[in-house]
């Protein structure tokens, strides 16, 4: 009993010793857990869903786990294979052998020779006058580790360039097997090489040689600064000499390690990289004449009979001044002449009067000029199997426009384009291709330097072969009687035509041409040779070049001037 009481009495002492506090708590009478300890914080059990979001994410790994197993081993499987195979294979490159190149003689041009290491070395011909015609190539390059980034020789320039893909071949391949430390094993597979085809070209390396040594002599003694010669087969297109001086070494270019050399062909200003022969583009002057006076017999401006009087110029009214006149000059008082001593004499009065008109004189005008221009391949590609090929430029009112700020055309615009001044621009190669197409009775060829390719001509539609007897004539003449008369030989016929254009901002400088073919009776080859930029007051250039050659042909190759 005493002890239920005590019991009692304890019970209602604690409840009567609760404070308030301890049942009611807020802000105010909060205790100071650290929440993040834990402290004060209910324990909650983790629910049910939050379990079955878990096993649903360890189930989706697991399908891509075994997916991507799958997809390695059966799916890419024999392809990891093979390329873990690979990884201890070497494959090591077998070079062909690049082509070789002759001459139309059968003489080697680029060849391979031994050397250390694990292509042959491209040689060249010791000769003058090849590099712009051969080129030169690039080797197979490797990295530091020895292995080959650039497996095939690589076309620089010239015919190496333009048949690359005949002269590479295709390299082969060895397979080695090595193990982890990358020791050779025994035994290899190979893939054999395919060489490369060897092609003969169309040129005579004796004549190529001589034209650019004779180019080159006149250089240095007359100071121009360039200079390029072309012969050709006016039947075929067959390029029998192609000289562009000044040229750099193949075998320097090819070899890569003279370095000086190369700095010294890149800083000199007379450009040995560009083929003036195909690439370069020059005032032709007035070789431009026996193309103008097909034109304007063939539009029947004059006859071959009709004459017109150079008394040494033509003037006429200024048409900002009319009380002032624009004085066009001839060369020299030539006289009355027609159409084919116009041609040997040059007279740059007839031209003026046939090509733009003078008073009662009709002219073609600069369509007909552009017309016949065009005909005969000017302003357009030869399409010559070398790299560089250009179209040229001739002058119209359209191209006037634009370069002049639109400054209308003019008759003088006329007259300085009908004796190839103003912004007339042809490359040799274009020229030679149509005096060609005047030596064999109006047909372009396409020019080329690879023997035995196909010959491609185009005839000139509305070229009566008549008129082009009459210019023929024209250009024997000046041979026998007129500005070529340095080409009138005992052992050839040839027919030819001058021509001296003025360039430079004071026409300062002279380009100087000759242009022909031979022999006049049947012609077989034509050619042409400028001089570039020569002082203003040099006589000396393109024909006395082909006056040596004409001589050292007769002496060495008989065979081209019977």
């Amino acid at each position: 009993m005493r002890g239920n009481n005590f019991l009692s009495k304890k019970r209602n002492a604690m409840k009567a010793s609760i404070d308030p506090d301890e049942i009611f708590l807020d802000s105010a009478n909060l205790p100071d857990f650290d929440t993040y300890q834990f402290e004060g914080i209910l324990e909650k059990p983790i629910s049910k869903k939050t379990f079955f979001m878990l096993g649903i994410f360890f189930v989706c790994v697991g399908v891509i786990f075994v997916a991507r197993i799958a997809s390695l081993q059966v799916a890419s499987g024999a392809a990891f294979a093979e390329e873990s195979e690979n990884n201890r294979l070497r494959h090591l490159p077998i070079f062909p052998e690049r082509g070789v190149i002759y001459d139309r003689n059968g003489i080697e041009l680029a060849w391979n020779s031994p050397r250390d290491g694990d292509f042959s070395k491209r040689s060249y011909a010791d000769m003058h006058g090849l590099a712009h015609i051969i080129g030169y190539v690039g080797y197979p390059a490797a990295d530091s580790s020895g292995l080959y980034y650039q497996k095939n020789y690589v076309g620089k320039d010239g015919a190496e360039k333009y048949y690359d893909d005949l002269l590479a071949g295709e390299a082969g391949t060895r397979i080695v097997e090595t193990d982890a430390f990358m020791n050779t094993r025994l035994g290899s597979i190979i893939y054999p090489p395919t060489d490369g085809e060897s092609i003969t070209l169309s040129v005579d390396a004796r004549m190529e040689e001589k034209m650019y040594d004779l180019i080159a002599l006149l250089i240095a003694e007359y100071k121009y600064t360039g200079g390029a010669g072309v012969i050709m087969d006016i039947k075929t297109g067959e390029i029998i000499a192609l000289a562009s001086v000044p040229e750099y070494s193949s075998s320097v270019m090819t070899e890569g390690d003279d370095i000086s050399t190369i700095r010294s062909y890149q800083n000199d200003r007379s450009t040995p990289f560009l083929n003036r022969a195909v690439s370069g583009l020059y005032t032709p002057g007035s070789t431009v004449k026996p193309f103008v006076a097909v034109g304007v017999l063939e539009e029947k401006v004059v006859t071959p009979d009709d004459k017109i009087v150079s008394a040494g110029s033509i003037s006429v009214p200024n048409p900002y001044f009319p009380d002032q006149f624009s004085v066009f000059n001839d060369w020299k008082a030539h006289g009355p002449v027609d159409i084919k001593e116009a041609l040997a004499v040059s007279s740059d009065v007839y031209f003026y009067e046939v090509g733009g008109g003078f008073k009662t004189q009709k002219g073609i005008g600069i369509a007909g000029i552009e017309k016949y221009a065009r005909l005969f391949g000017f302003g357009d590609y030869t399409d010559i199997d070398l790299p560089g090929d250009v179209d040229g430029v001739i002058p119209n009112p359209e191209w006037k426009l634009a370069m002049f700020n639109g400054d209308p055309w003019r008759v003088g615009d006329t007259y300085h384009t009908v004796i190839g001044q103003y912004g007339f621009q042809v490359s040799p190669v274009q020229m030679v291709r149509g005096i060609a197409a005047i030596a064999n009775g109006g047909a372009l060829v396409t020019p080329h330097v690879r023997l035995g390719d196909m010959v491609s001509t185009t005839p000139i539609s509305g070229v009566n072969k008549d008129v082009l007897a009459v210019v023929r004539d024209g250009m024997r003449l000046a041979v026998t009687h007129g500005t070529a008369k340095g080409l009138d030989l005992p052992y050839i016929n040839v027919a030819a035509k001058t021509g001296t254009a003025e360039i430079g901002t004071a026409n300062q400088f002279i380009n100087s041409w000759v242009v022909g073919f031979f022999p006049y009776e049947n012609p077989h080859y034509a050619f042409t040779v400028v001089m570039e930029q020569g002082p203003h007051n040099n006589t000396v250039g393109g024909l006395y070049v082909m006056r040596q050659f004409f001589e050292w042909m007769a002496i060495n190759t008989p065979e081209y001037v019977k």
